[in-house]
């Protein structure tokens, strides 16, 4: 297994990579194109806006090689933004197209009895059976969360996890195949993150 990790000068670096570390992996840091060719496996960590990331994927020529990645099947984790850079666009960046690999919109928390952004522990309800994502879990366990803006009109298919807060009930991670991608942080959710990380990187 060679672990490549998405670097655009944006995101959560150091925790992610200190997370595969007490798994046991050592992460290659990915910020061309060609460097995408010595990986096996590949974890997307977002942290920041929509439209910058989007910008940076774009500046460092990240954005179709991503693409071409994930609908070839390749492994994939997408943490925060990069998993709401899956989606086609972002109320939080109106214009930026997304990376389009599944279908739906971003879309800013709206209730007025919630604080934005949402941070802190929440149960991830896990909806799909038999997933090798989530394989030694029960039914709700814990994640860290950090986000003002979740994906709406995800197809119940690929939805793996659901999330409530508030009055408000979404998607909290997407699976299909080999792509897995979720709006909570695993690197700070420390034994449930480490242990989804490893399942992933099991899989």
């Amino acid at each position: 297994m060679k672990l490549g990790m998405i670097d655009y000068g944006r995101g959560n670096l150091r925790s992610v990579i200190n997370a595969c570390k007490v798994l046991g992996h050592d992460p290659t840091l990915v910020t061309k194109p060609e460097e995408l060719e010595q990986s096996t496996h590949l974890i997307f960590p977002g942290q920041g806006s929509f439209g910058d990331c989007m910008e940076s994927l774009n500046r460092l020529r990240l954005d179709k090689p991503l693409q071409e990645w994930i609908t070839a099947g390749k492994p994939y984790f997408g943490i925060c933004v990069g998993f709401q850079l899956l989606f086609d666009a972002s109320e939080e960046s109106p214009g930026t197209a997304g990376l389009g690999i599944v279908s739906g919109t971003v879309k800013r928390f709206t209730s007025k009895h919630i604080k934005i952004p949402h941070m802190g522990w929440n149960a991830a309800l896990n909806t799909k059976e038999n997933s090798p994502y989530w394989t030694n879990f029960n039914s709700a366990p814990y994640f860290y969360f950090v986000h003002s803006y979740y994906p709406d009109g995800v197809d119940p298919k690929i939805v793996s996890a659901t999330c409530n807060y508030g009055e408000e009930t979404f998607c909290a991670a997407i699976e299909q195949g080999s792509l897995f991608a979720t709006q909570f942080h695993p690197e700070k959710s420390q034994h449930a993150g480490l242990k989804l990380l490893e399942n992933f990187l099991n899989a």
